[in-house]
């Protein structure tokens, strides 16, 4: 039974727990599949827009591997490794690293963020292919309402 089959009723019973979860899941592994299709993953695609006074980053000042950890800790996966995806960074010359072990951006690591950050807007569409914006914008208001609900943080 498909999604569209099921009644009113059992979708207003569904557990919403659940539901997110799977989601999340979904979501991040469709991501993260199209990220690698594009020959690159979740953690190349932040860790340059952190380091970036052009994106994330208020100043552009250099950061370190547990600092971007921390930064990042809301959207890190477990199989996410920011010590080889620091690597991978530099292998490219995307970054460079300083004395004090902090990444700071390169020109290359600019033009590669604003390159990878310009498929984001594709993989969104095809996320939100068939959904209406206001049918999704009311399903984020009422996700942010059992948030809140449970005491949980709404910050954006």
């Amino acid at each position: 039974m498909t999604n569209d089959q099921l009644s009113y009723a059992n979708l207003a019973a569904q557990p919403a727990a659940y539901r997110t979860g799977v989601a999340y899941e979904a979501l991040v592994a469709f991501v993260r599949g199209e990220q690698a299709a594009l020959g690159y993953t979740r953690p190349q695609y932040w860790m340059p827009r952190h380091l970036s006074k052009h994106d994330i980053s208020p100043d552009g000042h250099g950061m370190t591997v547990p600092e971007l950890r921390q930064a990042m800790r809301e959207y890190l996966g477990t199989e996410d490794d920011l010590d080889a995806e620091a690597g991978t960074l530099l292998e490219r010359g995307w970054a460079t690293r300083d004395d004090a072990e902090r990444l700071w951006i390169t020109e290359a690591g600019d033009r590669a963020r604003a390159c990878l950050k310009q498929h984001a807007p594709a993989i969104r569409d095809r996320i939100h292919e068939g959904i209406d914006e206001a049918d999704y914008v009311t399903a984020l208001k009422v996700l942010r309402r059992m948030i809140a609900d449970t005491g949980g943080s709404t910050a954006p």
